[in-house]
């Protein structure tokens, strides 16, 4: 900065208003400062910065798996707001281990990121409740908080899982499998809940629902769950799958299409997020859509608000949102009727 007010002939003071409050530097010698920066490479110590500041212009988000794409079209919805906040995303990957989350919330906090999104793993950490002590906003993303004290975003998924199985048991499936277990997440234990209460509204058959747990929650455990689903005897085989996303989905397909089995024909498919791949399949999948994009922009408005602490006439106030999912039906649950042949 001094070799720029010497370049520029103004002080260092000055300098620092052409960087920070440009408002109060007249146009003029704002454009030869501006002009000895160009002239000198002049790039600002932004950690130095950040010190004075005691916080810098980053906000972090972890999520479960960037290789999901729900994940990333999320990351994308964080990114317009805090770009557009002159603010920076540090993006974070779990792979749902509680060490790998704890390991990120610390670096994090020695960033002094203005706060913290967070799709947690299976327990939510004692780590997000001492960054929050410590001063820093944490918000939920896709996950239910405990109690009122923190903002939280999350989709009905007992009611994505009710409208998956609606969809087949009306379509006239009367053994069907959920392809992603009881356990784990709370997003996966909430769309089995949903799955069987709209299976015992149908039948009361015991047999009319199979349950798979997979190795990953991906498309090589899809692969897997679907050679283990065409292994059972075919008294006992169900005739469709809910995926408790849509990796495991594709993978269902994949399987399916190698051995031989007609989707939906033979075997019926519904997937869980509607990732763009969902529409795109060989097969499009049938999937409940969360609204992935807007879960992102809005956690981070909320993040936002909470680190600035509202807009001065409007102090921030937590709030969980939820929102309601959507059922949006493709070829692999519905088979097309063909025409008559004409002669």
């Amino acid at each position: 900065m001094r070799d720029v007010a010497g370049h520029a002939g103004v002080s260092v003071g000055t300098v620092s208003n052409v960087l920070n409050r440009p408002e109060a530097v007249s146009p003029a010698t704002r454009e030869r400062v501006q002009a000895a920066i160009a002239a000198l490479g002049f790039v600002r110590n932004e950690s130095a910065r950040h010190l004075r500041a005691g916080r810098s212009r980053v906000i972090g988000l972890i999520v479960l798996d960037i290789a999901n794409p729900f994940f990333t079209d999320l990351a994308r919805g964080v990114e317009e707001v805090a770009n557009a906040a002159g603010l920076a995303v540090i993006l974070c990957n779990s792979d749902g281990q509680p060490a790998k989350e704890a390991a990120h919330l610390e670096v994090l906090t020695e960033q002094r990121v203005q706060g913290v999104l967070i799709t947690p793993t299976p327990e939510l950490s004692a780590e997000i409740d001492t960054l929050r002590t410590r001063g820093t906003p944490v918000v939920l993303v896709d996950r239910r908080a405990n109690g009122p004290d923190q903002c939280a975003l999350a989709v009905d998924d007992v009611l994505g899982g009710r409208l998956a199985a609606d969809h087949l048991l009306e379509a006239g499936h009367e053994r069907i499998a959920f392809i992603g277990g009881t356990g784990g997440l709370p997003q996966l234990r909430e769309r089995y809940e949903g799955v069987v209460a709209a299976v015992r509204d149908h039948t009361a058959d015991q047999d009319a629902l199979t349950v798979l747990t997979p190795a990953g929650l991906t498309v090589a455990g899809g692969r897997e769950a679907a050679s283990r689903l065409l292994g059972l005897p075919a008294g006992r085989r169900p005739t469709a799958a809910i995926c408790a996303n849509d990796l495991l989905a594709l993978g269902v397909l994949q399987e399916m299409v190698r051995q031989g089995v007609r989707v939906p024909e033979e075997f019926a498919i519904v997937g869980y997020d509607d990732i763009d791949y969902a529409a795109a399949a060989a097969v499009p999948l049938t999937s409940v859509r969360k609204p992935r994009h807007e879960l992102g922009r809005r956690a981070a408005e909320l993040l936002l608000d909470e680190a600035a602490g509202g807009d001065g006439e409007h102090p921030h106030v937590h709030q969980q949102l939820v929102f309601s999912p959507e059922l949006v039906v493709r070829e692999s649950s519905t088979v097309r009727h063909r025409r008559a042949a004409t002669t």
